[in-house]
């Protein structure tokens, strides 16, 4: 038994010391990203491959011996992805503005963490590349508030993307309830449609929604939107996004800014300025928001 012992534990020694990588097959005229120990990242496609030890990789800046110890990942890239021989990585916050969505929606297994001011909690996944779901609160018991009045949604989405890969429509709902209170049984919320012009890296999106509550029905009234992105380079983009009110009297809220998009996280900054009858001056409500990609794609 004791021999039995030390033979297992001798094979765990000398199988645990073995390191095993699982080996690449490199696709001819295909461009792949390599990123370094070093922290450098260069793309080009393989010329030669040797004993799976060392690459002849064709870049921007020429031909490059990489060897496999010094390299973390490799990936094939999708030549849409490379703009001016830079790699800029696919966009994973394409299905949303500040905070209303685009047509677009999120991939199978694409997630994202959002913040805004604190307050404002969201936590949105894609269950397929058709549909995804967001749930929301304000943790209210953070400030003093306990469990009587805890402010949540949902916000259930649909997308379908267009054949050509310049657009998408979706529809969805927002549906808004508080949790401890006397009035938990009614929730009010929006159902809306959106149609997104272009790309998830520059797009434009009109929409139309109508607000509703459990228990009175739809509004006579419908709030119109319309919003835009346009990614500037590898890690910003601009966004802007705007409602138009047409209750008894028009009103708007428009709005700009930028969004930084990092590698595990994205910042939005901006404001928004409302424009309704009664408002005196000029004025902004500032908008920042911190934004953290998660799911089997990250």
């Amino acid at each position: 038994m004791k021999n039995v012992i030390l033979f297992v534990c001798f094979f765990l020694f000398i199988f645990g010391s073995i390191e095993v990588k699982a080996q690449i097959v490199f696709m001819q005229d295909s461009t792949y990203i390599f990123e370094m120990k070093d922290g450098n990242t260069y793309i080009g496609t393989v010329v030669v491959m040797e004993e799976n030890l060392t690459y002849e990789v064709t870049t921007k800046i020429g031909v490059l011996w990489l060897s496999q110890a010094d390299i973390v990942t490799v990936k094939k890239v999708d030549t849409s992805n490379v703009v001016a021989g830079n790699y800029w990585p696919t966009n994973p916050h394409s299905s949303r503005y500040f905070f209303s969505p685009s047509g677009y929606g999120l991939r199978k297994g694409e997630g994202y963490y959002q913040n805004a001011w604190i307050l404002f909690n969201q936590a949105s996944y894609g269950f397929s590349d058709y549909f995804s779901m967001g749930v929301g609160v304000v943790p209210t018991f953070l400030f003093g508030a306990g469990g009587d009045f805890l402010p949540v949604w949902i916000t259930p989405k649909f997308n379908m993307p267009y054949k050509n890969g310049k657009g998408a429509f979706g529809v969805g709902s927002i549906l808004l309830g508080v949790l401890g209170s006397v009035d938990a049984r009614t929730g009010v919320g929006l159902v809306y449609g959106t149609n997104t012009f272009g790309t998830r890296d520059k797009q434009l999106t009109l929409g139309i929604g109508f607000g509703y509550d459990t228990d009175g029905g739809f509004s006579r009234y419908p709030v119109f939107n319309a919003s835009g992105l346009i990614r500037t380079g590898k890690n910003w983009a601009f966004v802007t996004e705007n409602y138009f009110f047409t209750f008894d009297e028009f009103g708007a809220l428009v709005s700009g800014g930028a969004r930084y998009m990092g590698k595990r996280m994205a910042l939005d900054f901006g404001g928004f300025i409302p424009l309704f009858a009664g408002v005196d001056g000029l004025f902004v409500l500032p908008w920042l928001s911190v934004s953290v990609p998660f799911g089997t794609r990250y």
